[in-house]
């Protein structure tokens, strides 16, 4: 086994994968590690990029399964690594991370992951914007211990496989906290250091854009999928207390049926009111008009993606998934 894997999970990433590979490739060079393109299909120049980078290339054998669950544990399912860590094609790493992240867990054998700072680069959509206010005051995007890892980070491949597999192949979005929580499930910590570890471009899409985007991906059933997964198994508690998603689509399912309830009783100013009462608490709490109006918006495609995604149909998150080889020299082109 080599000491360790950089997986990168891409789906038409031309415009970020060149910076995305050289980083991975020079924060494995020092332990003779290794780096995993996880393609799910892409048509555009992301492959042909990546095989001019010493890297081993990897694609979706099947475009219906494409998913970020599906990328993510594609990209695992090919490593080496005693140590793995999941980048995006959109993120850049600081290469003094991954020798830090080792040390570390190296230091604490009771942690199965290690994550550290994030810059959010992309502030232009309200979503993105909203993030970048998270990232500098959410406990879990702080350093010390903290319940998820959003935006990757290193982890123990001997505890990931403890756990069952790196990422739920069902899954369209919170496959890392699934990982979580299902690592804590199983007796493990995880943690973040006080040391830079991605600029994370993502999309310069419009935020409401993007919202409709994630409905017609099925991006927006993330929560939902997780839900469904954890039934029966370990990790629900977690899942119920801690993904946030969960909670406030229950929330807003509830208020649709009040809604609905007030319209039946011919009550309208009742109706209005319990539409203004949430969107001026939001307003406030984000500290605009626009990014309240944006936040009732993306609750409400939560709570439709918490019923699509728990009623969408599942395969076994242990069965392998089926890629071709791309990698340079390889017979397939």
């Amino acid at each position: 086994m080599i000491k360790i894997t950089v997986g990168i999970k891409a789906l038409n990433e031309e415009a970020h994968i060149g910076e995305a590979l050289a980083s991975a490739v020079a924060a494995v060079a020092p332990f003779g590690g290794e780096v995993v393109l996880a393609d799910s299909g892409s048509t555009d120049r992301t492959v042909e990029i990546a095989r001019t980078y010493p890297v081993r290339i990897v694609q979706l054998a099947n475009p219906n399964e494409r998913c970020c669950g599906a990328g993510a544990q594609l990209a695992f399912q090919h490593a080496n690594g005693e140590y793995f860590y999941l980048l995006d094609g959109d993120m850049v790493l600081n290469p003094a991370f991954i020798e830090a992240g080792i040390a570390y867990l190296e230091a604490n054998p009771g942690f199965a992951a290690v994550g550290g700072l994030v810059c959010e680069r992309n502030t232009e959509g309200e979503g993105f914007q909203i993030r970048a206010a998270s990232v500098a005051k959410d406990r879990h995007w702080l350093p010390g211990i903290v319940d998820r890892l959003d935006c990757g980070g290193l982890y123990r491949a001997s505890a990931v496989r403890e756990a069952g597999y790196f990422a739920d192949r069902n899954l369209h979005a919170f496959e890392e906290f699934d990982l979580a929580a299902r690592l804590q499930a199983h007796g493990w910590k995880l943690a973040r250091i006080d040391v830079p570890q991605i600029d994370h471009f993502g999309h310069t899409t419009p935020g409401y854009q993007l919202l409709w985007r994630r409905l017609r991906s099925g991006y927006s059933g993330g929560p939902g999928e997780v839900l469904r997964g954890a039934l029966g198994q370990p990790h629900l508690k977690l899942v119920l207390r801690k993904l946030g998603h969960v909670r406030n689509g229950i929330a807003v399912i509830a208020w649709w049926a009040m809604l609905l309830a007030l319209l039946l009783l011919g009550q309208p100013f009742i109706f209005l009111a319990l539409i203004a009462i949430p969107l001026a608490l939001l307003s406030w709490r984000r500290g605009s008009f626009q990014l309240g109006l944006y936040s009732l918006a993306a609750w409400n495609v939560t709570a439709w993606g918490l019923l699509t995604g728990f009623f969408r149909g599942r395969v076994t998150p242990q069965k392998p998934l089926d890629s071709i080889d791309l990698s340079p020299g390889s017979t397939v082109s």
